[in-house]
């Protein structure tokens, strides 16, 4: 039999992933056209061309030793040019020993969490936030502590700090936000790191970065470096890239970390002895050539753009996202999650419930479809509209 708490885990398995699976049913049912699948934030831009040419290079021109095993917390010289990289943008200077290479961001955040919890300590997370973020946690025995944000998915100082008890950790931040695509702007990272130096222990600030590639209206992402101290960015080139089936990230500890040299060394031992033992090494050798090479993101604000209207055309409610790759849609008063979402399932309208990210009430769309697939989606989202006697705000 296997572990009781596996077992009580896979019952509630990710309503992300069940949505994919229904979207994937439907259309062998009905069509590629005439299902709306906005359930999971799989990246459809190609990575720039810059990754392809160091890939191609690096394929023709082998070197001895290029597949065998490296130093834990990754090459020196790829760890270098993410640090040169990071001292660039916030005028601190950042040695490569603060940088770790790992296998993505979710092992980034396990590295972290494995390094820094004890049983039973606690973790601030915030409300709307990435699901995923429970597992991680409940992994190293962690507890989850859920803040809860305003209407505009704005953190809470005031919250935050009356959350905080001996047993307090951690806080993870996640910026451009994953479900809501907010910005967190720099006077909340300043105040934050006020509040939580005044605190009688270390509390370590995780800060979760995928998206902060993945800007519109250009929208600038603040600098956490620069404003917090007791920090640790977890970083991803899933979206930055497009390489999400690559799993290529790093941890970074900030140099003025109180813990800076215990940290360092505690998360390269995590990260041999969770499993990943070091991130590949050629992915270590192309980001070290394409250390500033982006996506070209034109093509999602141009969607996002088009899902926006859909959704405030046919007269629902949505914050407009500033980054990242969705749009939190406000679930219409006197229905639940589930019941909206089952009206929209009717018009093969697939969206994930706000309650999967601890903010039930609204629902996430991810606009990282095709272009087609967002257009044909009007009528379906004007359907609902209808359905529900909600009055449209432009027409069809």
């Amino acid at each position: 039999m296997i572990a009781k708490k596996i077992l009580n885990k896979l019952a509630g398995s990710s309503e992300i992933r069940k949505m994919f699976e229904e979207g994937n049913r439907l259309k062998t049912i009905y069509g590629e056209d005439h299902v709306f699948d906005f359930s999971i934030g799989n990246p459809d831009v190609e990575p720039p061309k810059e990754v392809f040419d160091a890939l191609i290079d690096i394929a023709n021109n082998p070197v001895p030793g290029m597949h065998g095993y490296m130093s834990n917390n990754g090459y020196e010289s790829t760890r270098k040019a993410v640090a040169d990289k990071r001292s660039a943008e916030s005028g601190i200077a950042i040695a490569p020993g603060a940088v770790c290479m790992t296998t993505g961001a979710a092992a980034a955040m396990n590295d972290t969490l494995h390094s820094i919890l004890d049983d039973e300590d606690e973790v601030i997370v915030l409300a709307p936030f990435f699901m995923e973020y429970t597992g991680y946690i409940e992994n190293h025995n962690g507890k989850v502590v859920i803040v809860d944000t305003d209407d505009d998915f704005m953190p809470d100082l005031t919250k935050i700090s009356e959350a905080i008890t001996p047993k307090t950790k951690a806080i993870i931040i996640n910026s451009p936000n994953n479900p809501s695509g907010v910005v967190y702007p720099a006077s909340f990272l300043k105040n934050l790191n006020d509040m939580l130096i005044r605190q009688d222990h270390v509390i370590h600030v995780i800060a979760d970065e995928p998206y902060i590639d993945l800007i519109y209206d250009n929208t600038e992402v603040p600098c956490v470096l620069k404003y917090i101290d007791n920090l640790i960015i977890c970083f991803s080139w899933s979206k930055s890239l497009s390489l999400p089936g690559e799993r290529i990230g790093y941890t970074l500890v900030s140099p003025r970390h109180k813990d800076y040299d215990d940290l360092t060394n505690a998360i390269t031992l995590s990260n041999r002895t969770l499993g990943s033992v070091n991130a590949p090494a050629i992915w270590q050798r192309v980001i070290e050539r394409t250390i500033n090479a982006k996506v070209d993101t034109s093509s999602y604000e141009r969607r996002r753009n088009l899902l926006y209207s859909n959704i405030i055309d046919a007269g629902f409610d949505a914050v407009k996202p500033s980054g990242a790759l969705y749009i939190f849609m406000k679930t219409p008063k006197g229905l639940t999650d589930d019941e909206f979402k089952s009206i929209c399932a009717v018009q093969n309208l697939l969206i994930v419930k706000g309650a999967s990210f601890a903010k039930p009430g609204y629902a996430r769309l991810a606009f990282c479809v095709s272009e087609q697939t967002i257009l044909n989606s009007r009528r379906a989202f004007f359907a609902v509209a209808e359905e529900l006697k909600i009055e449209h705000r432009k027409e069809l």
